[in-house]
């Protein structure tokens, strides 16, 4: 591989990793309803909030009228601030991230944060330090479109001026992967071996949309490997 323009970066279980578990135990016991109501609701809005049809604050609206709960002065703005900051208190980057991030930086690699998410991983991000680490970030909920369509690789392509040639694309679900390889960037599918937290919810694999010439590799640093082989990442 020669070394590429730009490199787009997925998030969760790719730079960074999440113990949603709290989210499932802690905001539906705020809400005064079952864990289990509380998770089968949500997941069903999961799509509309991963494009951004529809915000955190609506979603719990209309969970909490799905279950007929008690919607108590103030609860809905303490179910968003609770749910922001348990993402933030869970939140926990890789050791190898920011290491990967400031060595394409310095070989004049552009960067682009890709995620399917909701609206409060923006200022997760930020709070991180990754956002000034990246060249542009591109969030499925701002976007409107989630990966693997094509259109949230194209806008993350665009805003950093590149083509899909030359780009590079780094993610542990290899759909997406699939979702990249499918519009020419170069994909690379990232499985980390500790795996995922729990309540972390993985989409599971398409082996009929999968490359079946998908490189993997178990680190950032044997992903430089590959960006830039010339390098010696240690």
């Amino acid at each position: 591989m020669t070394q590429p323009e730009a490199c787009l970066v997925d998030v969760y279980e790719t730079i960074l990793t999440c113990d949603f578990g709290r989210h499932w135990r802690e905001l539906p016991a705020l809400a005064g309803v079952p864990e289990r109501a509380w998770r089968q609701e949500l997941l069903a809005r999961s799509p509309a909030l991963t494009v951004g049809q529809l915000s955190t604050a609506g979603a719990y609206t209309e969970i909490l009228h799905a279950l007929g709960a008690s919607s108590r002065p103030g609860l809905l703005a303490e179910l968003t601030r609770t749910d922001s900051e348990l993402l933030l208190a869970s939140a926990r980057l890789f050791d190898d991230t920011i290491w990967f991030l400031e060595t394409l930086r310095r070989r004049n690699i552009k960067i682009a944060i890709v995620s399917n998410c909701r609206e409060n991983t923006r200022g997760l991000l930020t709070r991180l330090g990754i956002t000034t680490l990246a060249d542009a970030v591109v969030l499925s909920c701002e976007a409107g479109y989630a990966k693997p369509a094509p259109e949230v690789f194209q806008q993350a392509l665009d805003q950093l001026g590149v083509t899909a040639g030359s780009a590079v694309f780094v993610d542990d679900q290899a759909p997406y992967c699939a979702g990249a390889a499918a519009l020419g960037i170069t994909a690379i599918q990232i499985t980390r071996p500790n795996g995922q937290p729990p309540g972390h919810a993985r989409q599971p694999p398409d082996p009929g949309h999968n490359p079946a010439d998908l490189a993997t590799v178990a680190s950032f640093r044997e992903a430089a490997a590959l960006i830039i082989p010339a390098s010696s990442p240690g």
